[in-house]
């Protein structure tokens, strides 16, 4: 049995069982022939999670920079990571997306276009399918390089982004440690680049997934390096000094969430051979160590107040 078999075996289990009583129950079975996918897109967001703790956690066990007694704000960001890739975030993202490309495609057809995809842009992608993919994870990582350099850029919106600097803690869970808002704000980034290149519905969450699961491996509190291979790939060495003391705020570097040549081709790499220490000194404490609500109340404070040109909340 091929593993998307299987995962499709799984998905249909949930359909079945849990979602569509509800649909039911609620009088909601309009979305009954997308329900199947969106238990697919739950079922390899658990996937996703499962791969990177299997590959994440020894190495993190076995060639750790720091060791920590409490793990009290790590913990928080296992919470982050389940309500990013398995909660109730992908399920809406497929969901707007589907429903947008469904308008979007129609409007087009109606007017007398043909919708935009990579294939019909550049013919020569027609019939590798893999090619694609991965031509729309390129373009998706710029978009993000993009998004994350200005995201340093603007002092309200680094006061969403903080919450993500903050961690002292710094492991494999915190890549999803994000605001809420800055969420929404990288979702409608990528809602629009996804758009407008025409990537399909289903693959729009599971390309999201898989650059995710190399940014985790980024953030994993492992003593690693790439070699050579790091002026092409993300390694937690090369993201760490990107999330380090010294490094935090406005003014920053190595912004590439999984491939560094965009940092090279616009020049704010830096491969120092360093395993510095984490974390945003400017950052209150509410945000390095506080809960789930505690972060986010604190984090939506300190946007207003760089919204409004007042002093950030301590």
């Amino acid at each position: 049995m091929g593993i998307d078999r299987f995962f499709s075996i799984i998905a249909g289990e949930i359909d079945q069982y849990a979602i569509l009583p509800v649909l039911y129950h609620f009088g909601w079975m309009e979305w009954e022939e997308l329900s199947f996918d969106w238990a697919l897109v739950c079922v390899y967001g658990m996937f996703a999670v499962i791969v990177t703790y299997a590959i994440c956690w020894p190495l993190e066990h076995l060639f750790p920079i720091e060791h920590w007694d409490n793990k009290k704000a790590v913990a928080v960001d296992v919470f982050y990571t389940f309500v990013s890739r398995v909660g109730v975030i992908p399920v809406i993202s497929f969901l707007l997306f589907y429903q947008v490309q469904t308008w979007f495609s129609g409007m087009l057809v109606s007017a007398g276009f043909i919708p935009p995809t990579l294939e019909t842009m550049f013919p020569a992608l027609f019939g590798h399918p893999l090619v694609t993919f991965l031509c729309y994870a390129l373009i998706l990582d710029l978009a993000d390089y993009w998004r994350h350099r200005l995201s340093h850029s603007f002092r309200a919106w680094y006061a969403l982004h903080a919450l993500h600097h903050a961690q002292r803690q710094m492991s494999f869970w915190s890549d999803d440690r994000n605001h809420l808002f800055d969420d929404v704000i990288s979702f409608f980034w990528f809602f629009a680049i996804g758009l407008a290149i025409g990537i399909p519905p289903l693959q729009f969450p599971l390309l999201i997934l898989l650059l995710r699961f190399i940014e985790s491996f980024s953030h994993a509190n492992i003593k690693m390096s790439f070699g050579p291979l790091e002026y092409i790939l993300v390694s937690p060495r090369f993201h760490r000094l990107h999330h380090a003391l010294r490094a935090a705020g406005r003014g920053s570097f190595n912004y590439g969430g999984v491939f560094t040549i965009w940092d090279i081709i616009f020049r704010t790499a830096d491969f120092s051979p360093l395993w510095l220490p984490t974390g945003d000194a400017r950052a209150p404490e509410a945000l390095a160590t506080g809960g789930y609500l505690q972060q986010q109340i604190t984090g939506a404070k300190m946007f207003f107040a760089a919204l409004l040109g007042r002093p950030a909340p301590t």
